[in-house]
């Protein structure tokens, strides 16, 4: 059913998104994909500094492939161009890109992005109508919740990262977190699928518990097009 939706809904639902390079070194991007795919994962982004627009494009193929039947969303990390040329269904911005002109060169349902790394980068962000999802540093995520209620559709949808494992989980959550970035804490275990698995319990019971969980669900599965 998820896989149904459109991408600003399934952005909208996304509770774990896994930021990942290609993992030449390892030599085992879809198996790794697989097991953290199975532990809950609900966005890969696929960050790797030398992709061009060939290699992108196998990269993000093998990607899609084992992200097919999840439903996950699959995008990249990086630069616009690159994003544009392998077709890529969302796109974290660098620091410094322009926001409109990336999303020229993006196809018309792409979910584009970036980090704020204080106050006034966050304010700007969500103001910012070129923009579909902010990420934020754990200093940032009390005025996050304050300012953009992740339970409430006409918010920006953000998320997380830095640092982000299961040690630190349970403060971002009493801060006001519901959604993730991580990287090393699901790529560095043994385990990844139960990394992952362990990160979407703690993140599911978080949502259960909320009151206004539901209703956002209900809401943000109906969301058309783009989140904003």
């Amino acid at each position: 059913m998820t896989a149904l939706m459109g991408l600003a809904a399934r952005l909208r639902l996304a509770r774990l998104v896994l930021r990942t390079d290609a993992r030449r070194r390892q030599g085992d991007l879809a198996a790794f994909l697989t097991a953290a795919l199975a532990g809950g994962v609900d966005v890969v982004q696929v960050r790797q500094d030398d992709l061009d627009a060939a290699t992108g494009r196998a990269v993000l193929e093998e990607v899609r492939a084992v992200a097919a039947t999840s439903g996950a969303v699959v995008g990249v990390a990086g630069d616009p161009a690159v994003a544009g040329a392998v077709g890529a269904d969302l796109l974290h911005l660098r620091p410094g890109d322009d926001a409109s002109a990336a999303r020229a060169a993006l196809h018309p349902d792409a979910l584009l992005g970036r980090s704020a790394h204080d106050g006034d980068q966050l304010d700007a962000a969500l103001a910012d109508e070129a923009l579909d999802f902010v990420a934020v540093g754990p200093g940032l995520v009390a005025r996050a919740a304050r300012t953009a209620p992740v339970f409430a559709v006409a918010s920006t949808p953000w998320f997380v990262g830095g640092g982000v494992g299961a040690a630190t989980l349970d403060d971002l959550l009493a801060a006001g977190a519901r959604r993730v970035l991580v990287g090393s804490a699901v790529a560095d275990d043994g385990d990844p699928q139960d990394a992952a698995a362990r990160l979407t319990r703690s993140l599911a019971d978080a949502w259960r518990a909320d009151p206004g969980a539901e209703r956002y669900r209900f809401a943000a599965a109906a969301t058309p097009g783009r989140a904003r």
